[in-house]
């Protein structure tokens, strides 16, 4: 049976778009202001350096989601149900970004890409040759991309509650040991920084779907560990590399942010969160994806050309309401259609649409 669909996890995603682009414009581009963010928006500098770790939230909620999208599902409908939902807004978007930095005189953010480069880009596996993203949250969807490829190996075999542990304990055991070890290649594969992320979202979704039980919540406990010290350690190198003053995330703030993301998500596991039913969230949720893609090149346009006339404060909202209204126009002209006519073309097997094609 079809399950009803968790509202609140797109209201957690949105949630995390927004810290995102809260940090991508008031904590984080000094260039685009001319001067510091963190001075222009003392008030929330706190909040707003601390929204670089929506992309955790992010990969917390993707290990429920992939694990739940997952269960019961073949490989072949696995993998064009995350190549529909993936592809079309991130084609678009590298489209847009070639235009952009190709036709304009736009220079902030601009990648150092030539044709080829951009073409590349267009595979999502631009890392994995050497290339540098089109896109400077782009790094995020290879680490996704990358968990696709793993829980994968458990997909073949048939997902079951036997199965995703298993592939739960071999994993964290080979991200605590990938830490330790510090190869480049194997922290490559095993992402030990985003691994604890991804395994305590997938077992919220055990609890969620299983109920509650001393293996499941120590994978959790486990996983906000590990979350804690990546976190800790992620935070203190871009303090260590432009000082405190312009990246203002003492450690307190860091493990309190960390605590809360999981609170949430615990919450949505136990059904905490049921009575959050707001039907236009469906659509929030879905324009997320594409808000997270186009938010930090919608203010290389923006911001300089009005930070000389417009208050901070006005423009910054401003820039925040552009992008995501060009985000709900990218949902429904692109990634709403895209994705329905990828799962046309790719949805079914030879023999299905031989089947199909029978009078």
């Amino acid at each position: 049976m079809r399950q009803p669909r968790l509202v609140e996890l797109d209201l957690l995603r949105f949630l995390a778009a927004f810290a995102v682009m809260a940090f991508h414009y008031m904590a984080a581009s000094r260039s685009l202001w001319d001067e510091s963010p963190v001075v222009l928006f003392e008030p929330v500098k706190y909040f707003a350096t601390l929204g670089i770790l929506g992309v955790e939230l992010f990969f917390l909620i993707s290990g429920f989601v992939i694990l739940m999208s997952a269960w019961g599902h073949s490989l072949r409908r696995f993998a064009v149900s995350r190549f529909a939902r993936l592809y079309p807004a991130y084609w678009f978007t590298v489209i847009a970004l070639y235009v952009l930095y190709t036709y304009t005189s736009v220079e902030y953010f601009k990648p150092n890409l030539d044709t080829v480069g951009y073409a590349i880009n267009l595979t999502m596996l631009q890392e994995a040759f050497g290339v540098i993203p089109a896109g400077g949250v782009f790094w995020s969807l290879w680490v996704e991309l990358k968990f696709y490829f793993l829980i994968s190996i458990v997909v073949i075999m048939g997902v079951n509650l036997r199965r995703a542990l298993g592939f739960m304990w071999v994993w964290l055991a080979a991200a605590i040991f990938a830490e330790w070890l510090q190869n480049p290649i194997v922290t490559e594969i095993v992402m030990p920084r985003q691994a604890p992320y991804f395994i305590a979202g997938m077992a919220f979704y055990l609890i969620h779907r299983e109920g509650s039980t001393v293996t499941r919540w120590g994978f959790v406990l486990v996983g906000y560990a590990c979350s804690l010290y990546a976190a800790l350690e992620r935070m203190q190198s871009r303090i260590d590399l432009v000082g405190i003053k312009n990246f203002p995330a003492p450690p307190p703030a860091v493990i309190a942010w960390i605590t809360v993301i999981y609170v949430l998500m615990a919450a949505v596991a136990l059904g905490w969160l049921r009575w959050v039913r707001w039907r236009a969230l469906t659509t929030v949720g879905a324009l997320t994806y594409p808000l997270y893609l186009v938010h930090q090149n919608v203010s290389a346009v923006l911001i300089p050309e009005f930070r000389e006339s417009i208050n901070p404060w006005v423009l910054a909202g401003g820039t925040m309401l552009a992008s995501i209204l060009l985000s709900y126009a990218v949902y429904r002209l692109v990634d709403r259609p895209g994705q329905r006519l990828l799962r046309r073309l790719m949805g079914r097997s030879p023999v299905e649409q031989r089947q199909a094609s029978v009078p």
